[in-house]
């Protein structure tokens, strides 16, 4: 194969690579794909179908707004969650879109991008995340804490999404 033809092969091999880069970890587009992931996974769809998703103070849904402490919160995400089907299904992953949150209801979570990653690989739960203050948690604790389960499988999103580290733009 001459030059020409090898340099035009390695160009098509980068553009190629970078036309399927993974998003940035907590970006508009990583959370679209938390959102379709958020679907498939029964410990979340299931698991959250019953008193926490009705509990939105009869808005027909619940926020969870997302980010990563490193990069600043302008960098905010957010996921609606509303009652489907008897299901607790994502309906919307993306740029944050509601102002302000009523945590008596809705959700705020954001740690380090390190901390992120730890928890996605599943090196610990949301327990140990928030009473060792890795994860920064604004919302209503007590519901939190009755669906662990569910809890901890929103948290292994990261983990189960590829992403780059740099910092969303």
């Amino acid at each position: 194969m001459n030059k020409l033809a090898l340099m035009a092969a390695g160009l098509l091999a980068i553009t190629a690579a970078g036309a399927h880069a993974a998003p940035a970890l907590m970006s508009a587009e990583w959370t679209a794909q938390a959102c379709d992931a958020w679907n498939r996974d029964e410990a979340l769809s299931d698991g959250l179908a019953d008193k926490w998703i009705k509990n939105d103070k009869n808005r027909g849904h619940k926020i969870i707004q997302m980010y990563r402490t490193d990069c600043g919160d302008k960098y905010l995400t957010e996921m609606k969650i509303v009652a489907k089907d008897g299901k607790a299904m994502c309906v919307y992953g993306g740029k944050q879109q509601t102002a302000a949150l009523d945590y008596d209801v809705d959700y705020l979570m954001h740690a380090t991008t390190e901390r992120w990653n730890q928890m996605g690989a599943g090196e610990y739960g949301p327990m140990r995340a928030m009473m060792f203050g890795r994860l920064k948690f604004t919302g209503p604790k007590m519901e939190a804490m009755s669906v662990m389960g569910p809890f901890e499988a929103f948290l292994r999103l990261p983990g189960k999404i590829a992403s780059d580290q740099a910092c969303p733009k």
